[in-house]
């Protein structure tokens, strides 16, 4: 496959998730203009795989949807199984931090390691899927709103339902790594 082909191929699977998830929100083309100040004509060829997105512009849609570049980016094989090796999966920036992907292709749940040394909060997150984090390595605080704040070190998991604002920061300079699964928003 040439390197046009398969760019081509990225734009239209990142197209198509855009426009599932945008569906899975409920949301017109409009609408989603509105939300991450975009126009609609250009979220059309978007979502049709006419057009790419400056890294800019996707993640400002990805935020809009409650969602993030790397989970946009990270369509592809749908094979019944697969096997993610240490040195794979798609990985990216994700909220305050980094991810990797820990499966290929669109399943039921998004599977990720995050990796994050962030000692602000940053912005709360809000999405309409429920999360699940373990705590890898390292401590961090995780402010869920109006639902308070907790601390959480290694070995300790934590689950809050969509909806939920969220947001996490490290408690020292060397970081943390979290196992987070998100639900799939076409699930719903």
């Amino acid at each position: 496959m040439s390197l046009d082909a398969a760019i081509d191929r990225q734009a239209v699977q990142v197209g198509a998730r855009i426009r599932a998830l945008r569906r899975a929100r409920g949301l017109t083309l409009e609408e989603l203009g509105a939300r991450c100040e975009l126009s609609h004509p250009f979220l059309s060829q978007l979502e049709r795989g006419r057009a790419r997105p400056s890294m800019v512009s996707l993640e400002r849609i990805a935020r809009a949807l409650g969602s993030s570049q790397l989970e946009l980016l990270a369509g592809g094989d749908d094979t019944a199984s697969t096997i993610v090796r240490a040195a794979e999966g798609t990985r990216g920036h994700y909220a305050e931090g980094e991810a990797r992907m820990l499966v290929h292709g669109t399943r039921s749940f998004h599977p990720m390691e995050f990796r994050g040394s962030n000692l602000e909060r940053g912005d709360y997150f809000v999405h309409a899927e429920d999360e699940f984090i373990h705590v890898v390595e390292g401590s961090c605080e995780v402010d869920l709103g109006e639902q308070g704040v907790s601390v959480l070190v290694a070995g300790d998991s934590l689950y809050y339902v969509g909806g939920t604002p969220h947001r996490w920061r490290a408690l020292e300079p060397g970081g943390y790594r979290l196992f987070v699964v998100k639900e799939k928003p076409e699930q719903l």
